[in-house]
């Protein structure tokens, strides 16, 4: 069969009837489970049998990339029908802007669009919607996560109310139940429990702190035989500084984040799949904007924060039944996040000791720069140059009168571990040393010299 379906998949069985009776949906389900032709084909089904069908569909997607890949699957599906598509995101230059209202006042099918760049041609009069038949939102909980939720309410001012509205969404939080329950009526409720991931992939974690990191991680890629390799940080700004740390340890790697405009985007994910790339680090959003095989390391640098996002992470590896390695780095933090993690897959993901290096690093040995990421986190507004200042000295502090060594040596800095506080020797000397604090207790493997490092690259589940 065209596509690659042998058979309909267990999304397709419930939505196909749904989507075809004409009622609203909201789905559960997640990426690569079939989803999209879940929605294109019926609606493209009803679209072939329309008179007048200009603007009739509209489909809302999260990331430019998740909107070229529904593209791709409308043109593939409507290869031998006369059905357009047309493609609406920002990020290019005047010429796509302008290809883009031309394309528009023409007519087109079924428009796929960013909420953003959507609202810009609704507001200048360019898009008439006022026709469209069907709403469908594609990973409505990303769009959330991106602050599309006003933007998306006033799309939704703009289409007539006896659409048909779908609801496709990885995780059903309250914020996606509260959004529904406002767009659509009486909808219809399909609910694909989420898979686990594949059984071709080693899941190994490190409890590390938050300034070990950075060595742990070079370490780990220095000494594996991972040829493709995909880094995930909970932020744009830990993508960015993640990969100015590697870049100066010699690293071939690039950034994949919101501030590229699209060309450098495409470019990227391009020299990605075509292996001219080796490495890339990115956020959730690019989980679910790649569609590229033979990933064979997918690293955690941050747990995410929804355990379904920890399913879209890894599952970038092991694809078509080759194999994978999966590794989060764990801080003291993230323990409540990855237990429910642990809880989802319902398996224990197995804890690697770290290598001995990196178990004795302190904060204060940490590179400069992972010391400057930990101020930045604390608030702190870290060094400057400003005239009369040594380059890299900390501005003075105002005079205050003198303390007890007693009390001064209680607002000394304290380890990035929480391990022990500096203090004075003769204070030292009174006080027991706190004790260390433990993460949450766990069987370890049988510890070597180097951690899995090396192992993770060859052992094969």
């Amino acid at each position: 069969m065209a596509m690659g379906y042998k058979s309909a998949t267990p999304i397709q069985e419930q939505a196909i009837p749904i989507v075809q009776q004409g009622a609203d949906l909201v789905a559960c389900a997640q990426t690569g489970t079939g989803k999209t032709a879940s929605y294109l084909l019926p609606i493209m089904d009803a679209v072939s049998k329309e008179a007048d069908r200009h603007n009739n569909t509209l489909i809302l997607s999260p990331t430019r990339e998740l909107a070229q890949q529904i593209d791709i699957q409308v043109e593939a599906l409507a290869y031998f029908t006369n059905i357009s598509s047309l493609t609406v995101y920002g990020g290019g230059d005047g010429v796509a802007y302008d290809q883009q209202k031309r394309s528009m006042r023409e007519g087109v099918d079924i428009i796929i669009a960013t909420p953003g760049r959507l609202i810009s041609h609704l507001a200048s009069g360019t898009l008439n919607l006022s026709k469209c038949k069907h709403l469908v939102l594609d990973e409505a909980d990303r769009m959330l996560d991106m602050g599309f939720y006003d933007d998306i309410m006033r799309i939704v001012g703009y289409l007539p109310k006896d659409r048909q509205t779908l609801l496709f969404s990885a995780t059903m939080p309250p914020k996606i139940r509260k959004l529904a329950s406002g767009i659509l009526r009486d909808p219809q409720q399909v609910n694909i429990a989420i898979s686990k991931p594949a059984e071709g992939i080693l899941q190994q974690a490190y409890k590390v702190q938050d300034h070990q990191k950075v060595k742990l991680l070079s370490g780990l890629l220095k000494k594996g035989d991972f040829k493709s390799i995909i880094i995930f940080a909970s932020t744009k700004e830990k993508v960015k500084t993640l990969n100015k740390s590697l870049r100066a340890q010699g690293m071939k790697v690039e950034a994949f984040h919101s501030d590229l405009d699209q060309k450098e985007r495409e470019a990227l994910l391009l020299e990605f799949k075509n292996r001219k790339l080796s490495m890339l680090i990115g956020t959730d959003v690019l989980s679910r904007g790649i569609d590229v095989t033979g990933i064979d390391l997918v690293v955690n640098f941050d747990v995410p924060h929804d355990p379904e996002d920890y399913v879209h992470r890894i599952g970038r590896t092991a694809r078509a039944a080759t194999t994978g390695t999966a590794i989060t780095l764990v801080n003291t933090r993230d323990k409540r996040k990855f237990t429910n993690i642990e809880k989802l897959i319902e398996r224990e993901i197995d804890i690697v000791p770290l290598p001995e290096e990196i178990e004795k690093l302190t904060a204060e040995e940490a590179p400069a720069q992972e010391q400057r990421n930990n101020r930045d986190r604390k608030g702190g507004r870290g060094r400057d140059n400003r005239p009369g200042r040594q380059p890299g000295a900390r501005p003075p502090r105002p005079q205050q009168a003198e303390k007890p060594a007693a009390v001064a040596n209680e607002s000394a800095p304290v380890a990035a571990t929480g391990a022990e506080t500096e203090t004075g020797a003769a204070t030292e000397a009174a006080k027991p040393k706190a004790k260390k604090k433990k993460f949450w207790r766990r069987k370890n493997g049988p510890k070597t010299g180097d951690g899995a490092a090396a192992g993770a690259a060859t052992e094969t589940p």
